[in-house]
């Protein structure tokens, strides 16, 4: 079992940048796939970004490929989303998610590619 907590939410302008981060607990997250998937208001939960086990492979959703970047720090059992030229449609609860299973391309998007899931730090509006 692993425990995912997310931190970095805050208050931006548009344009600007943030980062957010996924601790691990009870597990090292060197043999998880991580992911980064946010939910709008009244909105689905949508995939945002993933990254392999090694760190070598990403992928991101086309909304923010170019400006979001994941990465991972498995010897601190972290994964990071960094958010620059942030829009205000980026607003959203964001969600981090682990995996044992690998993934690669569009089998990381589903929610259901991931078993454990963190409860989110809300990014607030960016306009």
């Amino acid at each position: 079992q692993v425990q995912l907590v997310e931190s970095g939410g805050g208050l931006v302008q548009a344009g600007g940048s943030l980062r957010l981060s996924c601790a691990a607990s009870g597990r090292t997250l060197s043999r998880y796939v991580m992911g980064w998937f946010r939910q709008a208001p009244g909105k689905e939960r949508e995939f945002v970004a993933a990254i392999s086990w090694s760190g070598i492979r990403t992928y991101y959703a086309d909304s923010v490929k170019g400006r979001f970047t994941i990465s991972r720090d498995n010897a601190k059992n972290t994964v990071y989303l960094q958010m620059d030229s942030l829009k205000p449609e980026d607003t959203a609860v964001y969600y981090c998610a682990a995996d044992v299973r690998d993934c690669s391309g569009y089998g990381c998007y589903p929610r259901s590619a991931y078993d454990y899931w963190g409860q989110g730090p809300q990014v607030p509006d960016s306009s």
